[in-house]
């Protein structure tokens, strides 16, 4: 054990001080999605908690889609980097850009015309529906300023620059909630908007995040020698097929995750109310610890591009095998947070005895469950980081929608095992794609491995 860390130690180091702000980050925007819904059902009553949590379930996969697409831009700059090709940092910058604010706009056309029509039938309640429609308007806006915002994000943490911009998240949410509770409760002689606040906030929160983002960019020593050629001429057809290439695959490896986990909540509705809160319940304390191993993704994705830019693909494969061992750790000390304390952790939700019983039974699948998910998705960033996202996109659509879905109908509804069964499906779904994922990303890394060696020997004749 002691003969393996202090082979890797170097990277855990590197890879720990590009991970913790981004898992930080992360993690701030689950809580903030946590904390409205907390702020509306407290403030605004149980059809604004409703029409809240019906916008955020259509809204989720055009958000995924967005963030996505901004993904493909941070390989390409770690990999620049690496090259030390600082000129054609500021102009893949100038491209994705560009390309971010083209894909806001038609995200933002795309719900506001597409689901504020169908939110009409979804026969869902009058009330809810009435309410939800300003608060999609004000969120489906507030993608584009998202989308400028993460254009200049994920260019500063291409450059290994993860501590900034999970500063401005951290403020950004802060703001996000006062100003929620300030509009939503009608404070300081402002008269209660509910819902709409709630839209407000965020809008408001994105447009000033998007400002201080480029701001600091922009002004900022580190980047200048980057930025010589961030100019609307260096806008091209080339740089910006090169962008979406990683990118709409990446947008589409999020979307089949969104939409499987979408199927099955659909799924374990239709086993009944007390079934569906305690999967509700369970994920959510899910999606908290997702964001660690989403964090250590992150790093590695940077990382592996930069080893790759360099043409160090030893480096790259320990870089890579010391993320894995992080993530490991923290879905592990996961895996017991919830076996332990599976029984308490579900009454931060609700206080409904057979809620809280199916919970703590989930909560230990959870254990395995996130073990698999955390590889997975450690995986997926390491091969985003050296630009093979097609392949993996294949596996994700194989793991979720051949594999997950399918048996977790087989186990839950057929052989009625009820939602314990779907989940065992998805964790099936999830073993799927961390296996093969590692297994691609050991046959890549050993590949180009023996490609350097063999250009080495044939040199040195």
């Amino acid at each position: 054990m002691r003969k393996i860390y202090s082979k890797y130690k170097p990277h855990y180091q590197a890879n720990l001080k590009l991970a913790v702000p981004v898992m930080i980050s992360q993690l701030g925007h689950t809580l903030v999605q946590t904390a409205d819904s907390i702020i509306v059902g407290h403030f605004a009553g149980t059809i604004a908690l409703a029409a809240v949590a019906l916008v955020s379930s259509i809204f989720l996969i055009t958000l995924v889609t967005g963030i996505g697409v901004a993904y493909g831009l941070t390989p390409l700059i770690a990999q620049e980097n690496g090259r030390k090709q600082y000129d054609e940092c500021g102009k893949l910058l100038a491209n994705s850009l560009l390309i971010n604010i083209i894909t806001g706009i038609l995200l933002y056309i795309l719900v506001y015309f597409g689901s504020l029509l169908a939110i009409d039938h979804l026969n869902q309640s009058t009330e809810v529906v009435h309410m939800a429609k300003p608060y999609l308007a004000l969120l489906s806006f507030s993608i584009i300023p998202l989308m400028i915002f993460m254009a200049f994000k994920q260019f500063a943490e291409g450059l290994g620059f993860t501590k900034q911009a999970m500063n401005i998240t951290i403020w950004g949410n802060v703001l996000n909630i006062v100003l929620g509770i300030i509009l939503v409760k009608g404070l300081f002689g402002i008269k209660p908007m509910g819902v709409v606040g709630v839209g407000i906030a965020t809008l408001t929160d994105r447009i000033l995040m998007m400002i201080v983002m480029l701001f600091f960019v922009l002004k900022s020593k580190h980047f200048r020698p980057y930025l010589t050629s961030f100019t609307l001429q260096h806008i091209d057809k080339l740089r910006s097929i090169k962008i979406l290439k990683i990118g709409a695959p990446v947008a589409m490896q999020y979307t089949f995750e969104v939409g499987a986990f979408g199927g099955a909540a659909i799924l374990i509705g239709t086993l009944g109310a007390v079934q569906q809160a305690a999967h509700q319940v369970a994920i959510s304390l899910a999606s908290m610890t997702y964001m660690m191993a989403s964090g250590v993704s992150a790093a590695a994705a940077v990382n592996a591009g930069n080893n790759y830019g360099k043409n160090d693909f030893k480096q790259l494969r320990l870089s890579a095998i010391s993320n894995y061992h992080i993530m490991l750790c923290l879905m592990v000390l996961a895996a017991l947070f919830f076996i332990i304390l599976n029984e308490y952790l579900p009454w931060i939700y609700t206080a409904d005895p057979s809620v809280i019983r199916i919970a703590a039974q989930l909560l230990i699948i959870a254990g395995f469950f996130q073990l698999f998910d955390g590889a997975q998705v450690v995986g997926l960033g390491i091969l985003r980081g050296i630009g093979d996202v097609n392949i993996p996109t294949v596996i994700t659509f194989i793991a979720y929608w051949i594999v997950g879905l399918p048996c977790g109908y087989y186990l839950g509804i057929i052989l009625n095992l009820g939602v314990t069964g779907v989940w065992y499906g998805l964790t099936l779904g999830l073993l799927f794609s961390a296996g093969l994922l590692f297994f691609r990303f050991h046959y890549f890394s050993q590949k180009l491995i023996s490609k350097a060696i063999g250009l080495q020997e044939y040199h040195s004749e």
